[in-house]
């Protein structure tokens, strides 16, 4: 049986291309079709395998200004030639799943979330206070949102990354999926006893539906240190913003990523995530989360209960209900009190049960029972 896994864009290692890797790991013969490579932008797991891009490559400034494409995503994945397939998975967060295959192949979408562009985050990506937005996106918008639809019928089975994303396949693709929850990776990333309490953390993309400019605000009055792991279109607005006790950091190896999680004094989370695989890295290093209480958030943090000694597992985060200053303020100062209920054994066990293993055995036996159901 020949296997292809189809991912939107390989320019970095984020919460897509872990679940990338471990697909590579699932399906170790398997080709890898997808719209551009930056070479060297991934993990070796995945640099090693049989790369082939879409016409995106080729043009000019792709590597780096590939969101300004947009328009001609749908067109170029569907110039992908996967017709020698037999089973294709996709792992789609704007267009992956729309790939053409042949009569009788087998197509199971691992979905991130519906196309972002187009729905609920399409005016963080296109401001409408800007003219020519209001001139051109929304043409481009009903086009997109069309294509988006329409494509969907070409997956034989979703698979949703979190009850949020399930919910949203639900309302845009009229879909049912099934959850399984990203992978982390348990075994690298571990409590270290030597760590000393720094300050707080964020690890994201520098991109406007991340809420990091909130962030930076709520610090700033704050004035505890944060400190901010990544890179994006947005970085030079946040450092204009950010006061002394802001630190922007780049992105950094996976060995100092770990060393930043287990010495941080929590991992902050302002953003409606479709998932987020960073609260259960920063758990598995024995380290609790303070999150926006929406999205993806919902399935992966255990709240506290200040009025409540809470279950066994014990709480793993503090979950705050509003996206503005005040409230992830609140959300710090209210963490800062009950701090001593965060067990790192505890915060550690609840990230073991999304474990790379788990992950990889949930798809192994969904993908099966997919073959046999359309046998």
């Amino acid at each position: 049986m020949r296997i292809a896994l189809v991912h939107d864009w390989l320019t970095g290692m984020r919460g897509g291309e872990k679940v990338l890797e471990a697909l590579c790991e699932l399906f170790p013969e398997a080709d890898l079709f997808t719209l551009l490579h930056n070479l060297g932008s991934v993990s070796p797991t995945i640099e090693k395998r049989r790369i082939v891009t879409s016409m995106l490559q080729r043009l000019p400034g792709v590597s780096r200004g590939y969101r300004y494409y947009l328009p001609l995503m749908p067109t170029a994945i569907e110039g992908l030639d996967l017709l020698g397939y037999d089973l294709v998975v996709s792992s789609s967060h704007c267009v992956a799943k729309g790939v053409i295959t042949r009569s009788g192949a087998v197509h199971v979408c691992y979905s991130h979330t519906p196309m972002r562009y187009a729905w609920d985050q399409a005016s963080s990506y296109f401001p409408p206070d800007r003219r020519i937005n209001r001139l051109l996106v929304p043409p481009l918008l009903g086009y997109l949102r069309s294509w988006d639809v329409a494509s969907a019928s070409r997956v034989d089975r979703f698979v949703a990354n979190s009850t949020f994303v399930a919910q949203r396949i639900r309302r845009y693709y009229r879909r049912s999926s099934t959850v399984v929850h990203p992978p982390v990776d348990t075994d690298f990333f571990r409590p270290r006893s030597d760590s000393e309490r720094g300050g707080y953390l964020i690890v994201s993309a520098l991109v406007p539906y991340k809420n990091l400019d909130l962030a930076i605000r709520a610090f700033n009055a704050l004035g505890r240190p944060l400190s901010v792991i990544g890179r994006g279109p947005m970085e030079k607005s946040l450092r204009a913003l950010a006061g002394p006790t802001i630190e922007f950091a780049g992105w950094v190896s996976d060995e100092e990523l770990r060393d930043r999680y287990a010495s941080c004094r929590a991992l902050i989370m302002p953003a409606v995530e479709d998932f987020g695989i960073c609260p259960l890295e920063a758990n598995a290093c024995g380290r609790p989360v303070i999150a926006l209480g929406q999205g993806g958030a919902l399935d992966s943090v255990v709240p506290l209960d200040p009025d409540s000694p809470g279950d066994a597992a014990g709480p793993t985060g503090i979950l705050y209900p509003e996206s503005d200053v005040d409230g992830l303020r609140s959300a710090v100062l209210n963490f800062e009190s009950y701090e001593g209920r965060f067990s790192p054994g505890r915060l550690r066990a609840h990230a073991e049960r999304f474990d790379r293993k788990v992950f990889k055995q949930e798809m192994h036996q969904l993908i099966e029972q997919s073959l046999t159901t359309h046998a």
